[in-house]
């Protein structure tokens, strides 16, 4: 279990090392630009926009071989771990005789469904569901036909306000 959260750790700081070159980009030409705009009075928007896009694209123009080699080593040691090392741990292998302790989804079913006596009955007719009782059945009530259909009793009472 160890060795899987170490590989989150180091995921988690590989995340960091590509995503703060970025933001450091960023927030550094926002500061230039916001102290420029403060001395020239010029409070638009829009314009520390373009500076940051560029300078973030730069960023990861420059970067981007880096970025692709540590994610690459990243993805490799995965594959080492997922393929190699979780299958020869004992920590993490399932026993040949696992079955035995499972319960088989038929007999899930039989309990629940107690109406039903053949279990294939459910399993070729997935649209037809089984009900235990009658009552749970959904009924059909066709609506009213009536471009303005008239209120019921208790609809009537409430907008009489009795």
């Amino acid at each position: 279990m160890e060795i899987l959260l170490e590989y989150l750790a180091k995921g988690f700081l590989i995340m960091l090392a590509i995503s703060m070159p970025c933001v450091l980009v960023a927030a550094g030409i926002g500061l230039v630009v916001g102290i420029l705009q403060a001395v020239t009075q010029v409070q638009e928007q829009t314009i520390a926009a373009a500076p940051k896009i560029l300078g973030v694209f730069l960023v990861i123009i420059i970067g981007g071989v880096g970025f692709v080699r540590l994610l690459t080593g990243l993805f490799q040691e995965g594959m080492v771990l997922a393929f190699n090392t979780v299958p020869k741990s004992d920590n993490f292998v399932l026993e040949s005789d696992y079955h035995k302790y499972t319960i088989p989804f038929s007999a899930e079913m039989r309990d629940r469904f107690k109406n039903i006596d053949n279990i294939e009955q459910i399993m070729k007719n997935p649209g037809k569901l089984p009900y235990l009782d009658q009552a749970q059945k959904p009924k059909y009530i066709p609506a009213s036909k009536n471009a303005m259909p008239k209120p019921d009793l208790v609809e009537t009472q409430r907008i009489l306000g009795r």
